[in-house]
């Protein structure tokens, strides 16, 4: 069947980056897609997010790690379902969106979702470029200068030559980038470990009997306490929005259905409890031996003062960093740019666009886009995307009953996702209320309650207002 729905692939003009894929491509065992969500867990700003979450939502230690914890099932539930088209058909997102949106209407999700995609690419440029500038300061002890857009000029070279690898890396091709992210995962842990036993030795032993009262308020209730757990958690799923929404651009790679759910499995809650157990204990840490709670790791290693522990952190923080930044944000990005004009942007092309944006948004990060917060920029990409999520699960599993026609997917000019004109009205509609909605509940004062929910409620009302617009029209 795969060869025939390349054969209709490639009838319909698209390039071989929206292609589905072949049996033969279809290779990835659980261990690829453990080592997507190892790489996607593991980098500079997640560690930064999880700390942050530690500390801004005001509750303890424990009640912030369940949280973590539930968020990484709810994720696991939420991608099985997303990926399951992808594993089956072979398809990517851009393509598995025609079916909900319409054959030109799939354009706006995908855009949307390569616009995130970008912004965050340019964002983990940026916490990988820390990485660089933390091992000229450990090899050199060069720092400061005058700045620019919240920069010095060792910052603006870190970030460039950052910039420029990412490039010749996906240049190489995808086999690079396989290679370089099963090599660079496992390294974050063995650094993160070796942090906490370096700020273990600082505090004489202390740290764990010490940095129990430290995610302590004294003032919590079971209300506050129960508020920040569902904040955490709607936070942590906004993070994965974006992955949720295109799993099946990896799904589809799965040998079959068994190595995507065990990869999942293995890959979410493992590394999650893992990954947050370290970050809480390296915050807890910092702030037990420096007396501030450090949320970016960078700056932990350069005040131990240690010049080989600086080095190897550096590289191992860059090489994570990067890793989740070519398998979350650049594959996503290309696949979208790709889809607006299949037949004209191909993969290189559509990386160096790509490229193009990540460097002017990295370089405004830390002047104009971190000053929204960390978690208030997560929530609001996460309610934007939300509806597209619940919009492509009704129609797959509510509407359509798992079953798709692949070769109509990619008959741009007629077939029975084109909806007559390409564009799905009712998906549109569905998505410009929940969108609005589900922003809103982040930056509107009066609802504000309802921030923690921004992503579930974002997902539901699109998916909702969807299927009953379908039924309303007879549509599908």
């Amino acid at each position: 069947m795969q060869e025939a729905i390349v054969e209709q692939a490639e009838l319909g003009g698209d390039h071989g980056t929206l292609n589905p894929v072949t049996q033969e491509e279809k290779s990835w065992g659980w261990f690829a897609i453990f080592n997507v969500w190892a790489n996607d867990i593991q980098s500079l700003f997640g560690y930064s997010l999880v700390a942050s979450l530690f500390i801004s939502f005001g509750v303890s230690g424990w009640t912030a790690f369940a949280a973590l914890i539930s968020a990484a099932f709810l994720v696991m539930f939420l991608v099985n379902l997303s990926g399951a088209a992808g594993e089956r058909y072979g398809i990517p997102y851009p393509v598995f969106a025609r079916a909900s949106m319409g054959t030109a209407g799939a354009k706006l999700p995908s855009v949307l979702r390569a616009i995130v995609a970008v912004f965050w690419y340019g964002v983990q440029v940026y916490f990988a470029s820390t990485a660089i500038e933390l091992l000229v300061r450990s090899l050199t002890g060069i720092s400061g200068g005058a700045e620019f857009l919240g920069l010095n000029a060792i910052d603006w070279a870190a970030f460039v030559m950052v910039w420029a690898f990412h490039i010749v890396i996906f240049w190489r091709g995808m086999g690079w980038v396989e290679t370089f992210l099963n090599i660079a995962g496992p390294f974050v842990y063995a650094i993160m470990i070796g942090l906490v036993i370096v700020l273990w030795f600082k505090s004489d032993g202390q740290m764990l009997s010490r940095a129990q009262t430290i995610f302590v308020n004294p003032d919590a209730t079971w209300r506050t306490e129960f508020n920040g757990f569902i904040a955490i958690i709607g936070t942590m799923v906004a993070y994965f929005a974006a992955v949720m929404i295109n799993f099946s651009d990896f799904s589809r790679y799965a040998k079959d259905k068994r190595a995507m759910t065990l990869g999942n499995l293995a890959g979410l809650p493992l590394n999650m409890i893992l990954f947050s157990a370290l970050a809480l204990l390296t915050t807890a840490g910092a702030a037990v031996v420096y007396g501030e709670k450090i949320i970016n790791p960078t700056d932990i290693v350069e005040r131990t003062d240690s010049v080989i522990l600086g080095i190897i952190a550096a590289i191992t923080f860059f090489a994570a960093t990067v890793g989740i930044n070519l398998v979350a944000n650049f594959i996503p990005a290309v696949n979208g740019i790709a889809n607006l004009a299949p037949s004209r942007i191909g993969f290189r092309k559509a990386g160096l666009i790509t490229s193009g944006f990540a460097l002017v948004i990295g370089g405004l990060w830390t002047s104009f886009i971190s000053q929204f917060g960390i978690s208030g920029f997560v929530n609001t990409l996460g309610a934007t995307l939300a509806p597209l999520y619940g919009i492509m699960i009704a129609d797959y599993y509510a509407l359509r009953r798992q079953k798709l026609n692949p070769a109509d997917l990619y008959n741009m000019d007629g077939g029975v996702y084109h909806f007559g004109n390409g564009w799905n009205d009712n998906g549109l509609v569905a998505f410009a209320i929940a969108a609005v909605f589900s922003v809103a509940t982040v930056w509107v004062p009066f609802l504000s309650a309802l921030a923690g929910y921004a992503w579930i409620i974002g997902a539901a009302l699109g998916g909702v207002i969807y299927y009953v617009l379908c039924k309303k029209s007879h549509l599908v």
